[in-house]
């Protein structure tokens, strides 16, 4: 289990055309990726695996681009995307009842309008993490903004592309829980509300 802390990027914030560009990039890879993979399950009959795509892909526009660390999360993510398929396509074959339709395969994103999430690991992190902590301010490396925040150690950094708006996602470890406020208290600009404002942060559990 970690913990979560959000905030919210706006059209208005100045930060937003740069993560856009970003995932939009993300988008790219994630297409091209899924492009070679498909045309290899649907004419060979063969699954292009994480290591056999990244090999395949290194060297495209898009994954180089983005900081090495973010392209293969990028490729991670298509993998987990297609095991995701798999395991419905064998869960449709043992009982089809419980299935509206038969499972499809991965999609591709919408060509102009289409983002896609950007996983930054601590790696992937201007500057790293010393001994002492991200000291209030995270960087990803290959986006020029910083987001500020409270946690003093973190795992990841996700960028979350919504409808209109970006959501910074802090993943803090377990540990982080200790310095959790209690049920009530202030702790900057509440951000322990139980939804998304564009004043502060949410904190949530995430499994």
């Amino acid at each position: 289990m970690q913990l979560t802390e959000q905030h919210i990027i706006d059209r208005a914030d100045p930060r937003f055309a740069v993560i856009d560009e970003a995932a939009f990039t993300s988008k790219n890879l994630y297409n091209a990726a899924l492009y070679l993979i498909r045309q290899s399950y649907i004419f060979e009959g063969k699954y292009l695996t994480y290591n056999a795509t990244h090999k395949l892909m290194k060297l495209h526009e898009a994954y180089k681009a983005l900081p090495a660390k973010v392209s293969q999360q990028v490729l991670m993510q298509l993998a987990h995307d297609w095991d995701s398929f798999f395991k419905a396509r064998d869960a449709y074959r043992e009982d089809p009842s419980k299935f509206t339709g038969r499972p499809r395969l991965p999609e591709y994103k919408h060509k102009t309008e289409g983002r896609n999430l950007l996983v930054y690991t601590l790696q992937a992190l201007k500057g790293g993490q010393s001994k002492k902590g991200i000291r209030g301010r995270i960087q990803p490396s290959g986006v020029p903004i910083v987001v500020e925040t409270k946690q003093k150690h973190v795992d990841q950094v996700r960028l979350v592309p919504r409808k209109g708006f970006y959501v910074v996602e802090v993943g803090a470890p377990r540990h982080a829980d200790k310095d959790r406020p209690r049920r009530g208290q202030q702790l900057g600009k509440r951000c322990w509300l139980p939804h998304l404002t564009s004043e502060g942060n949410q904190w949530r559990k995430a499994a």
